[in-house]
C-alpha cells in the first residue's frame, strides 16, 4: 500500500470494492457505465494491473482500472480513472497513474502506457499529457473507434493516447 497523503492509501483493488467503483464511475458523470457485474469482474481478474485510493476508514474514493496489452505485454491500456467528487483536486488520479506503472514497471517490462479519451474530456488530457512529460514520454494521438462503429448510438470518437517509450529510470513522483 503506498501513502498518498496523511490519510489517503493507493492499493490494489479486491471484489469488494467492485461495489464502490461502479458507484464512483456512474457519479463521474463522465465516464461510460459498465454494468456491475464488469466492476466486480475487473477487481477479481484485473486486480493486478489496477489501482485503488482508499481514505482514513478503507473505503474506495478513486480507482484505476487497466490491463497489459496481450499481444503487446509491455503496454499497459488504462480503462478507466475516476475520483469521487469529495477527493478531487488533490492530484490522486496522477498518484494513482504513477504509483500503478512503478509498481508494474518494477514487476516486468513497461515501456508504453495507452489509454482512450474522448474530445472534450479535458481533465484525462491534462492526467496523460502531464504524466508522459513527467516520465519524459512522447504522446502519440489518432482516433482508435470513429462514432459509427458503436452500435448504441451516438458516440463521440475515442482517440488513442499511446505514451512511450518510457525508460526505466523515469522519475516517478513522490505523492
Amino acid at each position: 500500500m503506498t501513502a498518498v497523503q496523511a490519510d489517503l492509501q493507493i492499493d490494489r483493488p479486491t471484489v469488494a470494492d467492485g461495489a464502490a467503483l461502479w458507484r464512483i464511475a456512474r457519479d463521474s458523470e463522465v465516464l461510460d457505465l459498465n454494468s456491475s457485474y464488469s466492476y466486480l469482474l475487473w477487481c477479481r481478474d484485473f486486480a493486478a494491473t489496477s489501482a485503488v485510493a482508499r481514505n482514513e476508514s478503507g473505503d474506495p474514493v478513486g480507482f484505476l482500472t487497466g490491463y497489459l496489452r496481450p499481444d503487446r505485454p509491455d503496454t499497459l491500456l488504462v480503462w478507466q480513472v475516476a475520483v469521487d467528487s469529495a477527493y478531487r483536486g488533490r492530484g490522486l488520479a496522477a498518484a494513482m497513474l504513477d504509483g500503478l506503472t512503478a509498481r508494474l514497471a518494477a514487476e516486468r517490462e513497461l515501456t508504453t502506457v495507452e489509454t482512450t479519451v474522448s474530445p472534450g474530456n479535458t481533465a484525462s488530457e491534462r492526467l496523460f499529457t502531464a504524466f508522459a512529460e513527467r516520465r519524459g514520454a512522447t504522446v502519440r494521438r489518432e482516433v482508435l473507434f470513429d462514432t459509427g462503429l458503436f452500435p448504441d448510438g451516438p458516440h463521440d470518437p475515442e482517440v488513442l493516447y499511446r505514451i512511450g517509450p518510457l525508460s526505466p529510470g523515469s522519475p516517478t513522483p513522490s505523492a
